[in-house]
């Protein structure tokens, strides 16, 4: 992980809530439609055994996209995730609505994004977090830059850190030894 701000470990560290993007975080960006007009994604497996663990260890998972997909309500659904906000139009607004719902401090937020409409979102989380292969705006405004390109494990990578910054990983380790 390339650390854009002094602080952005211990940004990352208080994260109660990661926030994901879907296309180009989730995925590789890559929009596939068969003939008879229905949508395909590939997700990662690692990201979602990083999502898994993040959730087993109290850690929130939360998805806001600008888009509708029925295979992402698949994904959730196979993960457990369920706060799922698909056809967002005004991220920050999202947002908003999450945490005061949920009662978590805006700091205690981390947020991945990898393109202009996750700006807004990016710029009201405690941490902000693009992928490599993220627009380079997105890039700059972000606390931390991943090693991975979205859709290629840059979540898992994330949540792995998340997972040692607060203390779960030695126990997530003990459980498959």
């Amino acid at each position: 992980m390339r650390l854009n701000t002094p602080n952005a470990l211990e940004k990352l560290g208080k994260t109660r809530l990661l926030m994901l993007d879907v296309d180009g975080v989730l995925t590789d960006g890559s929009i596939t439609y068969t003939d008879r007009g229905e949508e395909i994604k590939t997700f990662s497996a690692k990201d979602g055994l990083g999502i898994r663990m993040l959730m087993d260890a109290g850690v929130g998972v939360c998805i806001i996209t600008g888009r509708r997909s029925k295979a992402l309500t698949h994904r959730c659904g196979n993960l457990g995730i369920t706060m799922v906000y698909d056809g967002v139009g005004d991220k920050s607004a999202a947002f908003d609505a999450i945490i005061e719902d949920r009662a978590i401090p805006a700091a205690e937020t981390a947020a991945v994004g990898d393109d202009l409409p996750d700006l807004p979102l990016l710029r009201r989380a405690g941490c902000a977090i693009s992928v490599a292969d993220g627009h380079e705006i997105v890039r700059s405004a972000s606390d931390i830059v991943t090693e991975q390109n979205g859709g290629c494990g840059a979540v898992r990578a994330i949540s792995d850190e998340i997972l040692r910054l607060q203390g779960h990983w030695e126990a997530i380790l003990a459980k498959w030894q």
